[in-house]
């Protein structure tokens, strides 16, 4: 059985980490750093994942999964989305959250953080050549996408899912991806468009990841409704995992202003191993990774420690 060989202390490579930053000439010169993890003195090719962080984020959030991942076998490129990133409250005086709260971003901001991803995909083969140590196992023809909270959004947007005013919707649909985690979904802020407009060109299996103490930070609202994105999206085979007790900033490896989580440590062994799982069976066409999410393993293995369902 698949969970018989995975644990979530066991890392059986190696990782290091490659950081740096493209430049995108096209956008005024627009920086946008990357921190990349993979797994030492591996032979073959593997799969790559990128990382989109959450709001007022960086490239080094959520290293917890990223190390795990790369451990066994993938590389995982983390994006930094200058304008809405740590730049919003670094060197200002307050908490971070308070400081991102009154933040005065846009949606030029928020249009070139989606453009981000498409331009680093574009970047990564030349990358690739010029960093052979990284790049000769790196298989860009098989590329999942993941993030968190606006991350996870830009996951969504990449998958599909429209943005914009009502009547001038937009759509980057990006087809060079197979899959994608969720990790927070974030519902819509447009209220008034059907949300089967809004959501119904996502065309990827995703999975979406959440918890029942998940609430939003900065707008307040709670899990339920972040379960619109999984109800709403077209995609095949979108699986939704709620936490029990799982909170907002589980995701990132970190708590801002939230307080102690005595589930913490097993919430982040349950992601990894999701995670994981997940990503074998879609990115590694691993049938027994498959097998065990979808045919009751990976749902008796929780324990009660949350619910997993599959809408086809």
């Amino acid at each position: 059985m698949y969970r018989t060989n995975i644990s979530p202390d066991h890392e059986p490579y190696k990782v290091l980490m490659a950081r740096g930053d493209f430049v995108d000439s096209a956008r005024d010169n627009r920086k946008v750093p990357y921190k990349i993890y993979y797994p030492a003195e591996i032979t073959g090719k593997v799969p790559v994942v990128i990382w989109s962080h959450g709001l007022g984020g960086s490239r080094d959030g959520a290293g917890f999964i990223s190390r795990f991942l790369a451990a066994h076998g993938y590389v995982i490129v983390h994006v930094q989305h200058l304008g809405t990133d740590s730049s919003l409250w670094e060197g200002k005086p307050g908490h971070p959250w308070d400081v991102i709260r009154n933040s005065n971003y846009g949606p030029a901001e928020v249009l070139h953080r989606y453009q981000d991803i498409p331009f680093v995909l574009n970047q990564l083969p030349t990358w690739a050549a010029e960093n052979p140590a990284v790049g000769q196992i790196m298989d860009l023809s098989v590329i999942g996408m993941s993030g968190h909270s606006f991350g996870a959004n830009t996951t969504q947007v990449m998958a599909g899912q429209r943005f914009g005013k009502p009547n001038a919707l937009q759509s980057l649909k990006e087809p060079r991806f197979k899959a994608g985690i969720l990790y927070s979904p974030v519902p819509s802020f447009n209220t008034e468009s059907p949300r089967e407009e809004i959501y119904g060109d996502i065309s990827l299996p995703l999975f979406h990841m959440t918890g029942t103490d998940d609430t939003s930070p900065i707008e307040g609202f709670g899990y339920e409704r972040r379960l619109e994105v999984s109800n709403y999206s077209a995609g095949p085979e979108q699986a939704l995992m709620v936490l029990n007790g799982g909170d907002h900033m589980v995701y990132n490896g970190s708590r801002g202003q939230l307080g102690d989580n005595p589930k913490r440590k097993d919430h982040e062994n349950i992601i990894k191993i999701a995670a994981l799982a997940y990503w074998d069976a879609y990115l590694k066409n691993d049938k027994s990774a498959r097998q065990w999410l979808f045919e009751g393993g990976f749902s008796d293995w929780l324990n009660g420690d949350g619910t997993f369902t599959v809408r086809a």
